[in-house]
């Protein structure tokens, strides 16, 4: 992922994101770009490119939504 995002200008990072049990990737990644017109520009051209024979969506990204099936687990009892 970092090459594909290079193009477009400095790479802060990026992670592909891991199975735990598999070591497989989930079929996402996070790429953090400094500079936020350059980051603009690799979202617009990417968007819908072709990566190792798949098709990748590239957006920003959004803090996870809490569902109602996430459950808080604490060792108090009331």
């Amino acid at each position: 992922m970092r090459d594909f995002f290079a193009e477009y200008g400095e790479v802060a990072s990026a992670k592909v994101i891991m199975d735990k049990f598999t070591n497989r990737s989930r079929g996402f990644a996070f790429v953090e770009m400094p500079d936020e017109a350059a980051a603009q520009k690799a979202i617009q051209e990417l968007d819908g490119a072709t990566v190792d024979g798949r098709s990748i969506k590239v957006n920003v990204a959004r803090p996870k939504e809490k569902t109602s099936n996430d459950r808080s687990f604490s060792n108090n009892r009331w």
